[in-house]
């Protein structure tokens, strides 16, 4: 039987065992409507209160109903963006960067439609951004800053607590919004301390071992926003829509046990990350860390192959046991590259060959010499059916492509 090596914990990851247990009695005995007013339901209500003081407390003990419970990140972003606007009509300008996730862009795009100015802030080689570019698009009129946390696809880490102190002492009436959907469960965030400047934060439960369906957004209170689903008074009459409470009970219990890993995750799950990149570039010649001089998260490794095509190297290592993503966006039927990986500059000809590989605390060593098996004969594999690679000499043809190539 082939061994199967999971590595794209960036997309979604396993469910915890002990988030399936917390979850199950709500979904059979438990099941109970927590609107209603007999006391099994409000038996359950207390259950959704304790979840979201669980919650407020790994975020540096915030009060716990500036949570706002949701199907997912996406709904958080859409709700925290398409909410201040509503909030705050006589304001017309959007700050976001080029790396957002799609469920940030296209929400921007869509205020671009709607008649909103957007400034799309750049990134360098490596993916950080330029502060003296961002303090320059704060205006007198910008409405909204929303910038992630950490990128999805290379695991740049944005220094948002810094970037939301900027945009108050600017002008505090500036909403800052952040996507902290990969970096929840890996990184630590006060919300009181450090992260006390960001009005909203976004996150969802499907990153860190709770079921797919449920996230969350975080909202300062005294923050004007609208709210985004109408047609009913749960959640203060913020969100409408029966409270999903056996995935709200899963979210408490990941975020919980989030917290109580994040060393293993700053330790022994990076020590595998970076043990796997120092392998396979001993391996592997024209390979490159995306990313690799900037702050990161500690379980993300997202590798440009130069020379070969992305699509064929997921379906040969996916027929060798390993689950990983395309840094493209052939993985969705498209053939244009990722706009992270361009936004950061990537050359054509490593662009198509990128790969993440992204780890949990499920992940072991062994895993890490599966990968490290398997990668390099994949990689030579495709690097034979290259019009810019010499089989004989083992390395890039000379021509244009080269000189592209030696600019990174």
């Amino acid at each position: 039987m082939t061994q199967i090596v999971y590595a794209d914990n960036n997309a979604t990851t396993p469910i915890a065992p002990e988030v399936f247990e917390a979850m199950a009695p709500y979904l059979t005995g438990e099941y109970f409507n927590p609107s209603s007013m007999y006391e099994p339901a409000r038996r359950v209500a207390d259950v959704v209160a304790a979840a979201r003081r669980t919650i407020a407390r790994a975020f540096g003990n915030v009060e716990p109903k500036q949570f706002l419970f949701t199907s997912c990140a996406t709904e958080s972003n859409n709700t925290a963006i398409f909410g201040t606007a509503r909030a705050n009509p006589n304001r017309r300008h959007v700050i976001t960067t080029r790396v957002e996730h799609p469920a940030v862009l296209g929400v921007c795009k869509e205020l671009e439609r709607q008649g909103y100015e957007v400034t799309w802030l750049g990134v360098d080689r490596q993916g950080n951004l330029d502060v003296a570019e961002f303090i320059r698009a704060l205006r007198p009129d910008t409405l909204l800053v929303t910038v992630m946390h950490a990128n999805n696809e290379t695991g740049v880490i944005f220094p948002v607590a810094q970037l939301a102190r900027l945009t108050k002492e600017t002008d505090p009436s500036i909403v800052f919004h952040t996507d902290a959907t990969q970096s929840v469960g890996k990184l630590p965030i006060d919300l009181h301390g450090e992260y006390r400047y960001v009005d909203l934060l976004s996150f969802s439960g499907h990153k860190l071992h709770a079921p797919k369906g449920v996230g969350a957004l975080y909202i300062q209170r005294g923050t004007p926003c609208r709210p985004y689903l109408i047609g009913g008074h749960q959640e203060e009459g913020r969100r409408a829509g029966t409270e999903n409470v056996p995935y709200i009970i899963g979210l408490a219990k990941a975020v919980e046990l989030a917290m109580a890993h994040l060393d293993e995750e700053a330790g022994r799950v990076r020590a595998l990350r970076d043990r796997l990149e120092q392998e396979l570039a001993a391996r592997i010649s024209w390979l490159e860390v995306n990313g690799g001089g900037a702050p990161r998260l500690p379980n993300t490794s997202n590798l440009s192959c130069y020379y070969i095509e992305g699509e064929s190297m997921l379906f040969q290592l996916s027929d060798r046991g390993i689950c990983a993503s395309s840094g493209s966006a052939c993985t969705s039927g498209s053939l244009e590259p990722s706009h992270v990986l361009r936004a950061i500059g990537v050359p054509f000809t490593a662009v198509h060959g990128s790969v993440r590989f992204s780890f949990s605390r499920y992940n072991t060593e062994d895993d890490i010499d599966h990968i490290v098996e398997v990668f390099p004969p994949v990689v030579a594999n495709l690097r034979r059916a290259s019009p810019y690679w010499d089989q004989v000499k083992n390395e890039p043809r000379p021509g244009p492509w080269l000189e592209a190539a030696t600019q990174r």
